[in-house]
């Protein structure tokens, strides 16, 4: 079974910097896109961002210009940088792997905190 292991969330200071990793424990067929997700207290998970197998990005509204989605296909990973961070950035990070093989699967990593204090 695949499992997606996430590493380096933490706390920081407003306009401080954290880089989210993710990596895949082992090679997953038909993988069409990887991205991350938040969910902060008392509100639905959202798309933060999200790069495709051709290497195309797309990003929130809210984090355009501070945060830098990339990849690693040899690692299978994935990364998110964050610069100039905000506290309402605080929320739990959630990476997404999405293999598209006639049909979707999702795979989840655990979550890992990422809280910013002002």
């Amino acid at each position: 079974q695949v499992q997606l292991v996430e590493s380096g969330g933490g706390l920081v200071q407003a306009g401080g910097s954290l880089r989210l990793s993710c990596a895949a424990s082992r090679s997953i067929f038909g993988i069409n896109a990887m991205g991350w997700y938040r969910q902060a207290p008392g509100k639905q998970r959202e798309l933060v961002a999200a790069i495709t197998s051709g290497g195309n990005t797309n990003y929130a509204d809210s984090v355009k210009g501070r945060f830098t989605i990339s990849r690693d296909n040899a690692k299978n990973t994935v990364y998110l940088q964050m610069n100039s961070l905000k506290p309402e950035d605080t929320a739990v990070y959630y990476c997404n792997f999405r293999a598209v093989r006639g049909y979707t699967y999702d795979y989840w990593g655990q979550g890992t905190q990422v809280t910013v204090s002002s």
